[in-house]
This record gives structure tokens, C-alpha cells and sequence, in this order.
């Protein structure tokens, strides 16, 4: 019992010390709480304070960093302005540089299409009153052509025109009349009384008679129509007239009556238009004619047949005159060579004439000239006498070999008494 009761004294005593310390360990947690407390308010001022002085501090420094900044950047923007300024204006300077000679460019590229827009204006004027000048003259040659081909409709103004044309043709050839051609002679044959448009007269008295007829009625006609069948239909024609007239002429036999003559006449047609609208219709037209001894001429192959003839009268009169050039040519060599003998008897005495000169000269000058000076020094006269100057005495003589031949064979001739034809030679 006692046992108990001291167990459960001291379990109560161990409760009691147990709260007791509890008690007094609540107590101090309690007091450490406070002291942490306190401490906490303390640090919190604390940093409270400090952050308040950071924060003072450092908006001072940002302030100062600030300031020295904005001076740093402002002299470095003052800086960079003036550079910029400088290269500014070197960039202006190098662009006007370049731009000037552009503008410059430019304002010649203005001004000359500024005159060639009035040259244009101009040109188109004048092309203008040009073309309206054309239209005029066009409307003129077509009234023209027009009359002409209704004139040209009678047989009388086409054989006078063809004539005409002719007269042209061999005046353009350097042929003069009555001398190299005979316009319209006339000759009288078994048929009557013939009369060709014109003869050539050749070398050697031949003749070649040329006609001046051609038909191209037919021609004209066909130029004139617009329908395409109606224009082959008198082209045709055409070919067939040109060639009946080659049989007009074959059965005349012109070189029969103008004896000597090769045996072909010419057939002048006035035109090549003519000749050719011919042949585009009868090919074989040429050959035709050839084989009835006709000739067909155009203008352009006559004037080569006509520059042919005047050739061979040169040719003709250079052979009639060789005999005549022979003879001159001796004559002219015989007196070349009389008058070669002339220059050496000239150039000898010449020779005589400037030794005995320079011999007198010396004399006077070595016997007179030395005294009359002499009477200088003594005070007689005043003044020097001047010598006379010596000649050349050398003298070119004739050298051509065939002159001196001739000049030794008429040596006698020379030293003689000439008589008057060699003194005239």
C-alpha cells in the first residue's frame, strides 16, 4: 500500500515536474517568440531603412549615371551630327556632281528634241506641200501621158516620133549629119521610090539603113485598158504587128538600093517597154527577125551599134593618115636634127665668146685695174674700181646621140650660107 501510494505520489510528482517544465518551456518558447518577434521588427526596420537609403543611393547614382550619360551622348550626338553634317554634305556635292552633268544632259536632250520636233514640224510641212506638189505633178503627167498617147493613136505622130527618137539616139552617139548618117535619103528601086529613116555610113563606104517605124499601137492600147483579157488580147496584137512589120522590111531589101550595104536593116523601136511586152508574147520573135535580116534595136543597143560605127571611122582615119604621120615624123626628125647642128655651132661659139670674156677680164684686172689703183693710194681720186666678174664657161651641149649623128652630117650645111628653107627649118 505504502508501495502504491509512493507510486502514485511520485507518478503525480513526475506529472507535476512534467507541467511544471512544460510550464516554464512555454514560457521561454513564449519569451523566444517575443525576442524573434522583436528581432523580426527590428530586421524589418532594419532593412526598411536600408532599402529606403539603397534606394536614395541609387537614384543618386542613376541620377549621376544619368546626367553623365546625357552629356556623354550629347557630345557624342554633337559629334555625330557633325560628321553627318560633313558627310551630308560631301554626299550633296558628289550628287550634284553627278546630277549636274545629267541636268546639263538633259537640257540638251530638250533643247534638240525641242528642234527636232520643229525640224519634224517643218519636215512634215514641207513633205506635205511636197507631196501635195506631187500629187499636182502626177495629175499633170497623167494629163500629159494621156495626150500624148491620144497624139501618139495617128500613125503620122508615131512615125515622127520614132524619128524623132532616132535623131536622138545618134546625136548621143557623137554622129554629126551628112557626114557620119543621111536622114531620109532616097532611092529609087524596081517598086518605085524608096525613102528609109536614116544610113549610116561605114568605113570603107558601106551603109547600114535603119527604120524608124515600128508599130505599137497595139501596145499603147493595152496599157490604157483595165480589163486583164481585153490587155493580153492587144499585147498580142502587139507582137503581131512588130512582126509583120519585119516582114515589111524583109521584102523592101533596103541594102540593094544603098549598094555597099551588109545585107540586114535596123528596126529602130523607140521604146525597150516596146520591144520587151513583145517578147514576153512571141519569144522566138528575135530569131524571126534575124532570119529575114532585120535587126530589132532598141534604143540602148542602138546607141552601142552606133558607138561601134563611130569606133571604126577612128579606126579608118588613123590607117588614111599613118602615111601622113610617117611623112611628118621624118620631116619633123630631119629638122629636129638641122636644128641640133644650130645649138652645137651656138653652144661652141658661146664657148669662144665667154674664154675670150674671162681672158679680158683677167688682163684687165692683172695690167689696168693695178695701176688705176695705185693712183687711189696716192690720194688722185677717191673711190675703188671693181673688177668685172668671170663667166661660166662650161655650157651644156646637146647629148642625144641621134642628134649629134645628124648634127656631124650637116656640118658643111652649117659653116655654109644656110639657105632660106633650112634658116626657116
Amino acid at each position: 500500500m505504502e508501495i502504491l501510494v509512493g507510486a502514485v505520489a511520485l507518478a503525480v510528482g513526475l506529472v507535476v515536474g512534467w507541467l511544471l517544465a512544460a510550464q516554464r518551456a512555454q514560457a521561454n518558447v513564449h519569451a523566444a517568440q517575443l525576442r524573434a518577434a522583436s528581432a523580426r521588427a527590428a530586421l524589418e526596420a532594419e532593412r526598411t531603412t536600408a532599402s529606403e537609403r539603397f534606394s536614395a543611393v541609387a537614384a543618386e547614382a542613376l541620377r549621376q549615371n544619368n546626367e553623365q550619360f546625357l552629356a556623354l551622348a550629347g557630345q557624342s550626338l554633337a559629334r555625330a551630327d557633325q560628321r553627318h553634317d560633313a558627310q551630308l554634305a560631301q554626299r550633296e556635292e558628289a550628287v550634284r556632281a553627278m546630277v549636274d552633268p545629267l541636268a546639263k544632259t538633259l537640257d540638251a536632250v530638250r533643247a534638240q528634241v525641242t528642234d527636232a520636233e520643229k525640224a519634224r514640224i517643218a519636215s512634215h510641212s514641207t513633205l506635205a506641200e511636197q507631196v501635195t506638189q506631187m500629187r499636182q505633178t502626177s495629175e499633170l503627167l497623167r494629163g500629159e501621158t494621156s495626150q500624148l498617147v491620144t497624139a501618139l493613136r495617128s500613125a503620122q505622130t508615131r512615125g515622127a516620133w520614132g524619128e524623132l527618137q532616132l535623131r536622138r539616139v545618134v546625136e548621143a552617139a557623137g554622129m554629126l549629119e551628112r557626114v557620119d548618117f543621111t536622114e531620109q535619103p532616097s532611092f529609087r528601086s524596081d517598086d518605085g521610090l524608096v525613102r528609109p529613116d536614116l544610113v549610116v555610113h561605114l568605113a570603107g563606104g558601106k551603109n547600114v539603113v535603119v527604120d524608124a517605124k515600128a508599130p505599137f499601137l497595139g501596145y499603147l492600147d493595152a496599157q490604157q485598158s483595165g480589163d486583164e483579157q481585153t490587155r493580153t488580147a492587144r499585147l498580142a496584137a502587139h507582137a503581131r504587128h512588130l512582126k509583120g512589120h519585119v516582114d515589111d522590111l524583109a521584102s523592101k531589101a533596103y541594102w540593094d538600093q544603098v549598094s555597099p550595104a551588109p545585107e540586114f536593116v535596123v528596126m529602130f523601136v523607140p521604146a525597150e517597154a516596146f520591144l520587151a511586152a513583145a517578147l514576153d508574147e512571141d519569144p522566138g520573135l528575135l530569131e524571126y527577125a534575124i532570119a529575114k535580116n532585120v535587126i530589132l534595136a532598141t534604143p540602148t543597143t542602138l546607141l552601142a551599134l552606133l558607138r561601134t560605127v563611130a569606133y571604126s571611122w577612128r579606126q579608118e582615119a588613123l590607117a588614111e593618115n599613118a602615111q601622113q604621120v610617117l611623112t611628118l615624123g621624118k620631116e619633123l626628125h630631119s629638122r629636129l636634127a638641122t636644128m641640133g647642128g644650130h645649138l652645137t655651132k651656138l653652144g661652141r661659139a658661146l664657148g669662144t665668146a665667154a674664154s675670150a670674156y674671162n681672158e679680158t677680164v683677167g688682163s684687165m684686172e692683172r695690167r689696168v685695174l693695178v695701176s688705176a689703183r695705185r693712183l687711189a693710194d696716192l690720194g688722185v681720186v677717191d673711190g675703188d674700181l671693181d673688177g668685172a666678174p668671170p663667166v661660166e664657161a662650161a655650157l651644156s651641149m646637146v647629148s642625144a646621140p641621134e642628134l649629134l649623128a645628124s648634127a656631124s652630117e650637116h656640118v658643111v650645111a652649117i659653116d655654109e650660107p644656110t639657105a632660106p628653107n633650112e634658116a626657116h627649118g
